[in-house]
């Protein structure tokens, strides 16, 4: 999840500063679109679609980029709090959650903030409370549980499960947990996230799990109670369920078989929550983290790694590996499991439980990238790089480089010159990619007590960036030219960041279920910043739907703002921003905001900014122009 929320907040840079410096910059006071809400802005929100989303005193509004009209207004609920609005991860829809002091006073809505259809409402389907509320990605289904309205009474006061086609917003089937009249000491809640099979729903619930057809007839049932989330082998053959214990110190795992009977004579328990959970020829790759005492002898803050046996839930391991940490990076090759530590360290282990690397290899703390490259595994650190061969895990380069504990490390690859390229501590390093030979290509001296946070190699040389800062260097690392653009001031400054929450905020509501089940656990070629960003829609692809559709053409495009950074700075006239070109870093064009302490934000995709002129009114702007 943590490097899917720095990709994420990679893509919208939102850059603070610049004053203008060139005659020819177009001044663009007049907004491109202008649109009324009619009510208080508390929070805006650039969607991964590219959709803002405001919350205001009057609900959620949609805003559509290079259209005048409001895509959407949902005003049903009134006033919508940030904690009440979940973005999910690479698809189209926003959900609102007003829970009240009482399940029955449950409100829920999801919205397509692509299309601008309002796709559920407890209310417009008629369900008195919801209590499960889940999309279901890539099938493109909405599950949801709770207590609906109509039919006989004793209907509306037994727990349903109904699933909605979102293309349509339509449902699909529905089914009632128990039979409706039926007296019973048994209460069937809804105890985790529902599984989505190609042909039966598995709803985990108080009393066990009950698999359902698509006409909603019970295909099985069980006793494995309390289920908190599942997931199942390609083939749907092999269920495995995973169930925490009220405190969080342990989980137990099931094997479920296709017709709902525990494979396992008995379930597997590992220690803390399981945030890692592959399914592979060799057995059952478990990840758990255990959140330590903090008392001196109390156990230790870290993950442990088992391999069980598919067939019989065995533990295949005699001896686990140690981590002394929190695994950051955990990867599946051909010949076993390489992993690395956020307190420092990588290691590879073989699916019978040998240790691959001759020792531990030591390193910096905060494993920031993992990648293959033509020469082994290239790792760097807040501390440290080097890269190592992934069969010993020697080291390649004699070397490694060391920069003391650094706030911001970036690096990227020069092709042409086949060099990676790290800034760190306010030095830039080409490392050549065959020999591993270190070269201090240039120090930087930005102004502003700045440090680079970005290097990128441009066709004409190296980039190097901060929020008010851009320098470009030649491939010999002779400085080309330097830009600063004052930043108008701290008060500013702070009111920008309060107002900056960006594609980012869109990543940041997801489940366990999700993180663990991720298939992410693949090693990665070493890429250039242009093809990470355009890797980034590959896992939308299995989806289907117009409005998914829109989204991932999106992602696959080249980002509009790519040669160009835009700065907050004060201008002659007020403070303003300034498109700068990255090439050359001549300003290319002013919008003036006419405000000290401005929030705004920029869809670096789109090539849009928007700026909150007052409480009820938002600007935009194309900066393609």
């Amino acid at each position: 999840m943590k490097k899917l929320l720095i990709q994420l907040k990679s893509l919208v840079i939102v850059a603070f500063v610049m004053s203008a410096t060139t005659l020819n910059a177009q001044k663009a006071e007049t907004p491109d679109h202008n649109y009324e809400l009619g009510a208080k802005i508390n929070e805006m929100t650039i969607t991964e679609g590219g959709t803002v989303v405001v919350a205001t005193n009057d609900g959620l509004v949609g805003i559509k980029p290079g259209e005048d009209q409001l895509l959407f207004n949902f005003t049903d609920y009134g006033r919508v709090k940030p904690e009440e609005i979940t973005y999910v991860p690479k698809a189209p829809y926003v959900i609102v959650d007003q829970t009240g002091f009482a399940a029955i006073s449950s409100k829920k809505a999801v919205i397509d903030y692509m299309s601008g259809k309002i796709l559920f409402t407890t209310e417009s389907k008629g369900w008195k409370s919801v209590s499960v509320c889940t999309v279901m990605m890539p099938q493109n289904k909405l599950v949801v549980s709770g207590f609906q309205k109509g039919g006989a009474k004793h209907e509306s006061v037994t727990p349903k499960v109904a699933v909605y086609d979102l293309n349509t917003g339509e449902e699909d089937y529905a089914f009632f947990l128990m039979t409706p009249g039926k007296v019973t000491m048994k209460n069937y809640a809804i105890t985790g996230t529902p599984l989505l099979l190609k042909d039966q729903l598995l709803v985990p619930t108080s009393q066990g799990i009950i698999a359902k057809s698509k006409t909603g007839e019970t295909l099985w049932d069980n006793k494995v109670k309390n289920v908190n989330w599942m997931t199942s082998n390609d083939q749907e053959s092999d269920i495995y369920a995973f169930s925490a214990t009220s405190n969080g110190k342990n989980t137990r795992i099931y094997k479920i078989n296709s017709n709902g009977s525990e494979a396992w004579d008995d379930e597997r328990k590992v220690k803390g929550s399981v945030s890692n959970f592959q399914i592979l020829p060799q057995g059952l790759a478990v990840v758990s983290d255990v959140a330590g005492s903090g008392k001196t002898f109390g156990a230790a803050s870290e993950s442990k790694i088992t391999m069980f046996s598919a067939s019989n839930g065995e533990d295949l391991w005699d001896k686990a590996p140690k981590t002394k940490g929190y695994v950051q990076h955990f990867y599946i090759m051909d010949d076993g499991i390489l992993f690395g530590i956020k307190e420092g360290g990588i290691n590879k282990i073989s699916y019978e439980g040998h240790t691959l690397f001759k020792k531990p290899l030591k390193t910096g703390e905060n494993i920031l990238t993992m990648a293959h490259t033509p020469q082994g595994l290239l790792y760097i650190t807040s501390e440290d790089a080097n890269i190592v061969n992934l069969d010993t895990g020697d080291q390649i380069w004699k070397k490694a480089m060391k920069f003391k504990r650094a706030d911001v490390v970036s690096s990227d690859l020069d092709k042409t010159n086949n060099n990676y390229l790290i800034s760190a501590d306010d030095k830039l390093y080409a490392i050549n990619a065959d020999s591993g030979e270190s070269t201090l290509l240039a120090e930087s001296d930005f102004e502003g007590k700045e440090d680079p946070t970005l290097v990128e190699v441009r066709a004409g040389g190296i980039l190097l960036t901060s929020d008010q800062n851009l320098m470009m260097l030649d491939f010999k690392g002779d400085k080309v030219w330097h830009e600063y653009h004052r930043a108008p001031g701290k008060s500013a400054f702070g009111a920008i960041l309060a107002g900056v929450t960006a594609v980012a905020t869109a990543a940041a509501a997801t489940s366990s279920y999700a993180v663990a089940n991720d298939n992410r656990n693949v090693l990665g070629n070493y890429t250039s910043t242009g093809q990470r960003y355009a890797n980034l829609g590959d896992g939308m692809a299995a989806a289907s739907g117009a409005s998914v559709a829109e989204m991932l053409k999106r992602f696959k495009a080249t980002a509009a703002t790519q040669n160009s950074q835009f700065i907050l700075t004060k201008l002659q006239d007020g403070v303003g921003l300034v498109k700068v070109n990255k090439d050359s870093g001549a300003i290319e064009k002013e919008i003036i905001l006419k405000d000290k302490k401005p929030e705004y934000q920029v869809d670096e995709f789109g090539g849009y900014l928007y700026y909150k002129v007052n409480d009820k009114t938002i600007y935009a702007y194309n900066l393609n122009k």
